[in-house]
């Protein structure tokens, strides 16, 4: 017989959250491994001793967590999910019958907190890891992604004062008339006074010309070609009042947005973030290395273990952070830029005077070191009385007087890195491995496709928190299970050893390696 079921709700109702929240579920596992409780200390300068009671931290925290996890980036759909599932109630430690946070609260509160605390919940998640065996901590791969702002391009305003630059603006020519209406002004012009003051100088001002006649040419064949109106915006001419922070960036066949930079961490483990960081969009990668490095031998010294080893794409790459990781005694694996060149063609160097050698056997002698386009390099010249009568002289120098080599000033350090690329050549596909399908998960899965913040400062927190929920559910998958790694040891060890191709390795309890340079006599 088929049955029909009728619903009608009770008066009372005998039961809990802990009957109804089955004993498997995520939730329950996350509150059994996650210990917030230092928050309130850490935050209680934040408030005063009067007036009515604030949210509690650690619930802060929790609800954040639970948007990132659950790709929520919405305050307002985030209190209406946590709200309506039980087992986040479990999570957050509030009745059936009690009511969450209203949604302002949480945003306020994220405005409240510093950097400072958002860096301490990740650290704290990270160190779980680390005490997991989840890090190795040698070896680390570093990538960029750009994470989508919270302002739209139709806000965009021409750098002020627009009175005194409007005669320049229009002798130039750099911007269409359709910039000259304004389409969504916002409400509050938050940019300071540097951000509205024009920044490109003549030469730039031309270059945009040239560009946007080109735009406007080519515009049928552009991402978003039936917008007739569309035109050229460069962060030389134009800011964001709505957020001063987020910066005009492109993608290839993608359409120009206002992003910021997400700069990231990995190990090779577990693939666990051992850093994330925002920074401005309008940076280069190689800009942002060095402080992307000492963040993350900061993370993994507190937990007592040492970066070897550092893998990153060819936008990474300069002479100046070849020469600042070889002062930290980190090895990099970064493909040279492709406008690196060892020298002349044809040309021998010769370490020991500092000189070239040309073809004819003529000295290209060291002058000086000098800036070009903010890199230093090592000028060289020969002497006009060799490069007179030499035969090669047309195809070598033309119409010169004398051969001129302008080269890094870190020649040895690229050359030294190059070594090592072609020693270890699988370094590519093991870094593309390791940061990329985390940077996927993240953007697509995990609530940083968009920062639901504005201001550089508040975009950092939502990465911070977004590589959290990240490392939590490593920390869920993997942190209970024995990993066997080739250099693992007894728990009660205090000391142990790893022999490999003649060489010697000492691990200290718990987890720091320290490589031994005595080799085995026969």
């Amino acid at each position: 017989m088929q049955g029909k079921k009728e619903f009608t709700p009770k008066l009372f109702y005998q039961t809990s959250l802990e009957q109804l929240v089955p004993t498997d579920n995520f939730y329950r596992k996350l509150l059994e491994v996650l210990d917030l409780r230092f928050l309130r200390k850490k935050t209680k300068k934040y408030y005063g001793d009067e007036g009515q009671q604030s949210i509690d931290p650690v619930v802060f925290f929790k609800i954040c967590l639970v948007g990132y996890l659950n790709d929520i980036i919405s305050d307002r759909k985030l209190i209406d999910y946590c709200s309506d599932s039980l087992a986040v109630r479990l999570f957050l430690g509030y009745d059936l019958d009690e009511q969450l946070p209203w949604h302002s609260t949480i945003s306020r509160t994220r405005q409240l907190y510093e950097e400072e605390v958002f860096l301490e919940v990740f650290q704290q998640i990270l160190s779980q890891c680390i005490s997991g065996g989840l890090v190795s901590g040698h070896t680390q791969a570093v990538d960029s992604a750009f994470v989508k702002a919270n302002a739209s391009m139709d806000s965009l305003e021409l750098k002020v004062p627009e009175q005194e630059l409007e005669d320049y603006l229009h002798q130039v020519r750099h911007i269409s008339n359709a910039d000259k209406l304004v389409h969504r002004k916002a409400k509050e012009n938050r940019a300071r006074k540097e951000d509205r003051i024009i920044s490109a100088d003549k030469d730039k001002l031309r270059d945009i010309t040239s560009r946007q006649k080109k735009w406007s040419k080519d515009q049928d064949q552009r991402p978003g070609a039936s917008n007739k109106g569309s035109k050229y915006t460069s962060n030389k001419t134009h800011y964001s009042p709505v957020d001063p922070d987020a910066r005009i960036s492109v993608k290839p066949g993608k359409a120009r947005k206002l992003n910021y930079y997400a700069q990231m961490g990995v190990d090779e483990s577990h693939q666990i973030i051992t850093h994330i960081q925002s920074d401005l969009a309008d940076q280069k990668d190689n800009q942002c290395l060095q402080d992307l490095t000492d963040n993350i031998t900061k993370n993994l010294k507190r937990n007592g273990l040492e970066l070897e080893n550092l893998l990153a794409d060819a936008g990474y790459s300069s002479g100046e952070n070849y020469a600042y990781l070889e002062q930290k005694g980190i090895k990099s694996y970064i493909p040279p830029h492709g406008t690196y060149k060892g020298g002349s063609e044809g040309f021998r160097f010769v370490e020991e005077g500092n000189y070239w050698l040309c073809p004819n056997e003529k000295k290209v002698t060291f002058r000086k070191k000098r800036l070009e386009k903010g890199t230093l390099k090592d000028f060289y010249l020969t002497k006009r009385s060799d490069c007179k009568e030499c035969p090669m002289k047309e195809s070598c120098i033309g119409k010169s007087h004398e051969k001129r080599i302008s080269i890094t000033a870190y020649k040895n350090e690229y050359e030294r890195n190059n070594k090592r690329l072609k020693h270890y050549p699988y370094h590519k596909k093991k870094r593309m491995g390791l940061v990329e399908p985390v940077f996927g998960t993240l953007i697509n899965f995990l609530g940083m496709r968009k920062v639901n913040t504005r201001g550089l400062k508040q975009a950092n927190k939502c990465m911070l928190m977004a590589a959290t929920a990240f490392n939590i559910k490593k920390l869920l998958k993997y942190g209970g299970k024995k990993l066997k790694t080739n250099m693992q040891v007894l728990e009660n060890a205090a000391f142990s050893v790893f022999v490999a191709t003649g060489e010697i390795y000492l691990r200290y309890k718990p987890l720091y390696f320290a490589k031994v340079n005595y080799k085995f006599q026969k």
